[in-house]
């Protein structure tokens, strides 16, 4: 091993996982789903903020509609 190292001679690299980052959101959801994420997530042992997660991504990948929307 090296005692020094030149980083000048690097070269950068794009992160390849860039685009599955998350974005940080501010939104509003009624006690009653965060409740209900809560205690699926106690059952799963799972975030429940991951498992809102999931269930969104699931519903955009299949491009779930509202079957009460007009």
């Amino acid at each position: 091993m090296k005692k020094e190292y030149d980083f000048d001679k690097l070269k950068g690299r794009k992160n390849p996982y860039a685009q599955r980052l998350k974005k940080q959101v501010t939104i509003r959801l009624g006690q009653d789903v965060i409740q209900y994420f809560k205690e699926v997530a106690e059952e799963t042992n799972i975030p429940y903020q991951t498992l809102i997660n999931l269930y969104l991504r699931e519903c955009a990948y299949e491009h779930k509609k509202l079957h009460w929307a007009a």
